[in-house]
């Protein structure tokens, strides 16, 4: 008898409307539409399956001003483990979904959303995978696309101006860009400390965290975490603003673990040494990347900034992060900035 692999499998035993399918998230192949994973009771309205929670972190990644719903899935009677430092050890057959959207008008709520795509990591047996799937122009359902897709999208913001941009789907590659550590795909937000805050849930507003142990989804944590801030609270100190800021949208790459492990230029939260931070570090390859400055940090001098030059710059070739972008973060780049001016020589 023919072997039955296990996406085919998973269409076969998945009979049960309101049930996540578990077999397809380790499947040995993604399905078509994203739907078939059953992540959600009402896609459309990004309303998900009771057994599909939302979290959010306390600083986030910019990805062009888009805005970003997020939820974690762990089978049942499995648990994730708490990993000093790093995102929870979560057990095969988690999902991690995220979707990418714009609201319509930033002043009105009520007027709704542009979805455009929903990314995937799906912990499989050999380790975690990504996909991502870009949402249709009737926004029911969204569709794997391995190969990237580029979305004209736009919206109005705050300030009722309407804002246009090329918005970029990634390929398979490009989301090996970020979410690698080790040579490996990892996730990047669900650590213990980013994820430490209140969060309005359907049963009431609870600590994500201690939520999470209550759904017996996580196994334990510490009580005492060193957690970054919100960088966009102006109430908060503008050194851990900038360092909460550099962890999430950088240190994924720039750690001794990741990308660019190479470059000695480590930005994740726990970093202390001044050299590594960027303070008078020379960049360990010259080019047009440098903007012919020779530090990543001059202390007073924004201007003479290689980590500054490279946030504004949108050359291909210089910009920093290479990809995942197609604007610059101006309110990001003015707090650098100011950053940078205070700091001691």
């Amino acid at each position: 008898m023919k072997k039955v692999s296990k996406f085919l499998m998973a269409i076969l035993l998945c009979t049960n409307i309101y049930a996540v399918n578990g077999v397809l998230i380790t499947a040995d192949t993604f399905p078509n539409k994203l739907s078939d994973f059953s992540f959600f009771k009402d896609a459309s309205a990004q309303i998900p399956h009771d057994d599909v929670l939302p979290y959010e972190l306390i600083s986030t990644l910019f990805s062009d001003y888009s805005y970003k719903q997020r939820w974690v899935y762990v089978p049942k009677n499995t648990k994730a483990q708490y990993k000093e430092d790093w995102v929870f050890d979560f057990p095969e057959g988690s999902a991690l979904i995220k979707t990418f959207y714009y609201p319509v008008d930033e002043r009105d709520p009520e007027k709704g959303k542009n979805l455009l795509e929903t990314r995937l990591l799906l912990r499989k047996e050999d380790g975690w995978e990504a996909v991502s799937y870009a949402w249709n122009e009737e926004q029911n359902e969204a569709f794997k696309k391995v190969a990237g897709k580029t979305i004209n999208a736009a919206w109005t913001d705050f300030t009722g101006v309407e804002k246009n941009v090329r918005y970029r789907v990634p390929n398979v590659n490009q989301c090996k860009e970020c979410h690698a550590a080790d040579d490996e795909i990892t996730p990047i937000g669900p650590k213990a400390r980013n994820i430490n805050k209140d969060l309005e849930f359907k049963d009431g507003e609870f600590n994500q965290l201690a939520y999470w142990m209550n759904r017996q989804i996580i196994d334990e944590y510490p009580l005492e975490l060193t957690s970054p801030v919100d960088w966009t609270d102006t109430n908060q100190d503008i050194n851990d603003r900038v360092r909460s800021y550099l962890d999430i949208n950088c240190g994924h790459c720039h750690s001794p673990t990741g990308n660019a492990n190479s470059t000695g230029l480590y930005l994740h939260l726990n970093e202390s040494r001044e050299t590594h931070l960027g303070i008078y570090k020379k960049p360990v390859a010259t080019g047009r990347g440098s903007g012919g400055m020779k530090y990543s940090i001059v202390p007073g001098k924004p201007e003479e900034s290689i980590l500054l030059h490279r946030m504004i710059s949108m050359d291909p070739g210089v910009m920093m992060p290479e990809s995942g972008r197609a604007l610059t973060h101006q309110e990001a780049v003015e707090m650098v900035k100011d950053w940078i001016l205070l700091l001691k020589d």
